[in-house]
């Protein structure tokens, strides 16, 4: 009898001071062991760009600390498959995969409060991919990462001399997954002619390069490019004015006013020149007149002196 007891109230201590233990110290395994505690993730995938940094949400719920715990993050497609172990408190940098060097982490301070999110820096196209957060004897879960690039167009004009039009090109490069070009109106709505010719071209680092051509009438109007991606909710817009014919004559108008001002400066020149030559003209006749009132002139009754001195003798 008093071997039963004995073997009760060890039974009872033992049961009590484990208890007593993960109430203190480990809050997170009451949960464990009766299998309410979970992992908790979004369902829906997450969406990052090219040099962005993205943080993969996992939660322990309920909530418990967690620091203590380890703390697995691996994509399977991977070899080695670990992105980040966390154990005994610390960051175990030797599993990790090389690729992710430098560039994953969780917070030692979320982690006290169950929150046990991957931290991904300079994000590049090969982190696309199913993620795993896995704590050993609880659920795991997984996160799904969508990666993509994006950049703003460049319009570029030139005068289509046999149409008489405008023809407008829009060029972006630097995306992922591969996008759409669209050409819209001032209203926004989509060009109706024009007959848009459009190249996509995927680089060797992955990007595509889209480049779309567009003829329009060369009338006072804005067009729009906008280059987008559903797929990871992208959108890039660039506006041009295309001003339209009184611009295309303004040239013509600048070449007839040179050419006026031209004639008017010949006729200017002309004008003084032919009052130079008057002038000159006008002073050596006065230089005449004055040279013959000098000369005198006598009358001797037989003859008179002509012009400066020669006598003429009547006979």
């Amino acid at each position: 009898m008093l071997h039963m007891m004995l073997r009760h109230f060890n039974n009872f201590s033992c049961g009590a001071f484990t208890v007593l233990s993960y109430t203190v110290l480990f809050p997170a395994l009451i949960h464990l062991c009766t299998g309410q505690g979970q992992v908790s993730s979004p369902s829906e995938p997450l969406v990052s760009l090219v040099g962005h940094s993205v943080t993969l949400p996992c939660h322990l719920d309920p909530a418990a600390d967690a620091s203590q715990l380890t703390v697995e993050w691996t994509r399977s497609d991977l070899d080695p498959r670990f992105v980040l172990v966390w154990r005994d408190g610390i960051e175990l940098e030797s599993k990790k995969n090389p690729s992710y060097t430098n560039r994953t982490s969780v917070s030692p301070e979320k982690l006290k409060l169950g929150d046990a999110s991957l931290r991904l820096s300079s994000v590049r196209l090969s982190d696309e991919g199913t993620y795993r957060c896995f704590i050993p004897q609880l659920r795991d879960s997984k996160v799904q990462l969508v990666v993509g690039a994006a950049s703003s167009p460049v319009i570029t004009t030139v005068e289509d001399q046999q149409s008489g039009g405008v023809v407008l090109q829009c060029r972006s490069s630097g995306w992922y997954p591969e996008p759409q070009v669209l050409w819209l109106d001032e209203e926004g709505n989509l060009l109706s002619a024009g007959h848009p010719h459009t190249q996509t071209v995927r680089g060797p680092d992955d990007l595509y390069t889209i480049s779309s051509t567009v003829t329009v009438d060369n009338k006072h109007q804005n067009i729009t490019c906008r280059i987008t991606q559903n797929g990871i909710a992208q959108t890039r817009d660039t506006h041009v004015h295309v001003p339209g014919h009184s611009s295309s004559s303004a040239p013509l108008l600048v070449a007839v006013i040179a050419l006026i001002l031209s004639l008017i400066a010949v006729a200017f020149i002309v004008h003084r020149w032919k009052q130079r030559n008057r002038k000159y003209g006008n002073s050596q006749q006065s230089a005449k007149l004055s040279q013959l009132s000098k000369c005198p002139i006598s009358d001797h009754g037989c003859g008179t002196t002509d012009f400066c001195g020669r006598r003429d003798t009547k006979m």
